[in-house]
């Protein structure tokens, strides 16, 4: 298992990422770094709120779990 800082570290570097990816393709796409840049940051806010909301859905499933002894 990781510890938390490995898992923070992690987290934030995959954010990064996918903030580069999404920039350049909002800037492919529009052609304008203002709106790669808009496109980016509100994709990434929302990705973290679907990304809580959905491992809070799945907290609830108990489907492909293991019992602990």
């Amino acid at each position: 298992m990781d510890t938390k800082i490995r898992t923070i570290a992690k987290a934030v570097t995959w954010q990064i990422l996918g903030l580069i990816s999404m920039c350049a393709l909002g800037f492919w796409q529009t052609g304008s770094i203002g709106g790669a840049l808009t496109l980016a940051f509100s994709a990434s806010l929302m990705s973290i709120g679907v990304y809580f909301l959905h491992e809070r859905a799945w907290g609830r499933i108990r489907w492909g779990r293991s019992a602990r002894a």
